[in-house]
């Protein structure tokens, strides 16, 4: 019995020159002057094959920001190695925590629009569900973000014990909640209507004020306090705040 020989695997040619003149143009002008598909490219890491994968990724998923969300097992699937896809991974992790990282200044809330903006950025792109809530002290200054739930947020999986529950054990004075819809329309459900009214009655039970939920979508967002969703008259949050100190 005769036995065929293997074939030797075919060796594709090395570009080095195809490669090198594109690191050493982004250590001339930095990162920012790379396209999405540059820099997806040095995250997957293989010189020649990486500008084809990244591609093929951003081809795939139809976006930077969809290739970010993607599981590594879904990245997998699109061709990339499990290294490279926990890469993937893992870089668009710590590009979300530099974007929701605490501020240098306290972040002080007077308006809705005070607290969307930096969620949106935050939680905008986010495929799946979150709920978060912001632990306010007397001031109106944020003191902590925490996140209570991911996934998917059906209104009888959201307990009220369980959004207050740091907000008690850190002793605030109000709390704000937000939650993303990935759909990107930040228009509220019903459930989300009734779970606002139950968690402003449970504020007022445990004396710590609801101050607003907020509606996150992609690039907008909705105040169901200006919605007079609270059960309260529709209100700005600056009307809680202190009376200016005047300077003498």
């Amino acid at each position: 019995m005769t036995h065929k020989p293997i074939p030797a695997p075919i060796q594709l040619p090395i570009d080095r020159r195809r490669s090198r003149p594109r690191s050493e143009r982004l250590e001339r002008h930095g990162p920012e002057a790379a396209g999405d598909e540059g820099l997806l490219a040095l995250v997957v890491g293989d010189r020649v094959a990486s500008p084809r994968v990244a591609r093929r990724l951003l081809d795939r998923f139809g976006s930077l920001a969809d290739v970010s969300n993607a599981l590594p097992v879904e990245l997998r699937v699109a061709g990339l190695s499990e290294a490279a896809a926990l890469r993937v991974s893992a870089c668009a992790e710590l590009g979300r925590r530099v974007a929701r990282a605490w501020p240098c200044d306290p972040w002080l809330i007077r308006t809705p629009t005070d607290v969307a903006e930096p969620l949106v950025d935050a939680m905008g792109a986010l495929e799946r569900e979150e709920l978060r809530i912001l632990l306010l002290d007397t001031k109106n200054v944020v003191k902590a973000e925490r996140t209570v739930y991911r996934g998917n947020l059906a209104g009888s999986s959201v307990r009220v014990g369980e959004v207050f529950r740091d907000a008690v054990r850190a002793c605030a004075a109000a709390v704000i909640v937000a939650h993303n819809h990935p759909s990107g329309d930040p228009s509220p459900s019903g459930d989300d209507l009734r779970i606002t009214a139950e968690l402003a009655e449970a504020g007022r039970l445990l004396d710590i004020e609801l101050l607003d939920h907020l509606i996150i979508g992609r690039g907008r967002w909705t105040s169901l306090r200006a919605l007079g969703a609270l059960g309260q008259p529709p209100a700005t949050i600056r009307e809680r705040m202190p009376p200016p100190m005047s300077v003498t």
